[in-house]
């Protein structure tokens, strides 16, 4: 039997599935192929979707931004994200495993793992900010509505009536509501809103420096445990469970942004948001930073280098699309960007209308816009309560969807690593150990001065890295282990070699418009503000070390492995690792392992 498996591998074919056992007893597939889409597009489809892209669109022309957004689509993002999901879908090891093909560059692998634990941590943080809005909105007025609240100020100017406000009224009314604050806002130079205060002075009680930590702000604690918590359930199985629930939380957000969708555009002033959003400003489209802002916005819209491509994909059986759950996946991905910027900017239509201000002067980007813009849009709505219940579920719906993913890649390399007996059978253990270290390593960020750490690890632990373990990931595969040998691989697990055009991006294209990305990115570097606020220059340092530690990962580990193998040069050492084709990584051992 094993030998007719073998024998069916190596000539391409592609044999039927004995209905669902899994190829890898070991360490176990997917249910089905459906439950591995969803939880990539869950990976890839996350809370940039939602204020990133759109906040980039209107920056750099409106509709002329689409057009360098999905060249760098096409030449860039989806050849990637097919040799990342092939790579982990081949070897059926994480995203330390996979680097059997050169055992040099398994620092690639361990700057992937620092990345994902990096974004994993203060990605939660913004996930339990969001059920802690959603907790808030289980009430018949919203918190952020007025300002007659404790933690107001002087300068608070909401832009509704005092009190009068009835939750059942109808768009007319409320609009009718607008006038006497809307006298105050034009009349004032910088008007601060109910919402905006709710967040600085109520939500995070923000501290005036970063070093300043003060006290935890114990309601946010509470929702970190929660969401860690939730998190845990649904991979406490590994993909057996979290593919079973991402057939709610992949698919739910479409729902509601369909909902929101739909209840924006009949919005007063909804028209003239969309117009902001689409109408080109072509001579846009010569400006560099457009260009630069495009490729990066589809490298990290994508997830490429966080190493959850590659975890995701080795749960697959041998034999699966790739190709095919490639294109649909990044597909997907940028067409939910494109749908969210009308969700999005509907609303703000809507808010620029009543606040007699352009659009530009309404939206933000990042946090901002998530828990300050948003909010105050959503009070002006009839039933407000239930429409930011169902936002801010939405919000947490994207946000558990990539949290997953960045859990599990993590505890998939350890366990893979490790590869014992015993680990494997406790697994959840080890998933148990790394949700309790990402709560505890999350604290910090629930304190007075947590949000100003948050956008610093969001500014820096994943920005310039990634571009670097990206290029040294591709110069690896192609130039190391061989392209010759990558795509005689590549069609031994599909039946048909990768077409021509992406064996031409990924020796040629793709190398080169990362490299631009990551020129750009050192050319265009500002250091990071929020708000009025500067950061100091010792935190810069950290954000830097942060930024390095996982590009470190790379040399370090590669001395490490030099200095364990005397008498070989560094050529021959890096020439036997590309030669293991035939040995431990090859796909083949993954339907032979069965006893």
């Amino acid at each position: 039997m094993e030998e007719k498996q073998c024998a069916g591998i190596l000539n391409g074919a592609v044999p039927g599935e004995p209905g669902k056992k899994d190829e890898n007893s070991r360490r176990g597939n997917w249910g089905n192929q459906i439950e591995f889409v969803l939880t990539s597009v869950g990976y890839a489809v996350g809370l940039g979707n939602v204020w990133r892209f759109p906040y980039l669109c209107y920056r750099n022309g409106g509709g002329a931004f689409m057009l360098p957004y999905f060249i760098m689509l096409v030449f860039c993002g989806i050849p990637l994200f097919f040799l990342e999901l092939s790579f982990g879908q081949f070897a059926s090891l994480g995203c330390l495993g996979v680097w059997k093909i050169s055992p040099v560059f398994k620092g690639v692998g361990y700057g992937m793992m620092v990345v994902s634990t990096y974004i994993g941590i203060y990605y939660n943080v913004v996930i339990c900010i969001a059920f802690y809005y959603f907790f808030m909105s289980m009430t018949n007025l919203l918190p952020w509505t007025y300002c007659n609240n404790p933690w107001n100020t002087p300068d608070c100017s909401g832009v509704l009536g005092g009190g009068s406000y009835q939750l059942n009224a109808s768009l007319a009314n409320a609009t009718t509501s607008l006038v006497a604050g809307l006298s105050k806002v034009v009349n004032r130079t910088k008007r601060t809103s109910p919402s905006e205060e709710y967040w600085k002075h109520y939500v995070l009680n923000i501290s005036d420096d970063i070093g300043n930590f003060g006290e935890v702000r114990l309601p946010l604690l509470g929702c970190l445990a929660v969401s860690w918590f939730v998190v845990f359930l649904c991979l406490i199985r590994g993909v057996k469970s979290s593919g079973k629930v991402v057939y709610f939380t992949a698919t739910f957000p479409y729902v509601v942004l369909t909902i929101l969708f739909i209840r924006g555009i009949t919005l007063d002033g909804a028209i003239n948001g969309i117009k902001y959003y689409l109408t080109p400003q072509w001579q846009k489209v010569l400006d560099a930073k457009v260009w630069g802002d495009a490729a990066s916005q589809i490298f990290y819209s994508l997830g490429c280098a966080w190493g959850g491509l590659i975890t995701m994909a080795s749960y697959n059986k041998f034999h699966n699309n790739c190709f095919r759950d490639s294109i649909i996946i990044s597909i997907t991905n940028c067409a939910t960007s494109v749908y969210a910027g009308f969700v999005i900017f509907s609303i703000l239509g809507f808010m620029a209308h009543n606040l007699d201000v352009p659009v530009s002067e309404v939206a933000d980007h990042g946090p901002g816009l998530a828990f300050v813009a948003y909010p105050e849009a959503l009070t002006l709505l009839p039933i407000s309560p239930l429409w930011s219940l169902l936002f801010f579920f939405m919000l947490i719906l994207l946000g558990l969807g990539t949290q997953f993913c960045l859990l599990e890649t993590l505890v998939t390399a350890v366990v893979d690593e490790i590869g014992t007996d015993w680990i494997i059978r406790n697994k959840t253990i080890v998933t148990l150990s790394v949700a309790i270290i990402g709560f505890l390593l999350g604290v910090p960020l629930t304190t007075r001065a947590g949000i100003y750490w948050l956008l610093l690890m969001d500014n820096y632990a994943a920005s310039f890295s990634l571009v670097v373990v990206s290029c040294i990931m591709c110069i690896c595969i192609m130039y190391v282990y061989g392209h010759k040998q990558y795509f005689k691989d590549v069609e031994m697990m599909l039946g048909f070699p990768p077409p021509l055009f992406f064996k031409v991006c990924w020796r040629f294209i793709s190398p080169v418009i990362i490299s631009f990305i990551l020129i750009f990115t050192v050319i265009q570097y500002k250091p990071i503000t929020y708000n009025d606020y500067v950061y100091p220059s010792w935190s810069l340092a950290i954000g830097f070390a942060m930024s390095m530690s996982s590009v470190l990962c790379i040399p370090i580990y590669a001395l490490y492995k030099i200095s364990r193998s005397p008498g070989a040069t560094f050529r021959e050492f890096v020439l036997d690792g590309s030669r293991i084709h035939s040995g431990p990584l090859h796909g083949s051992e993954q339907l032979t392992s069965e006893p």
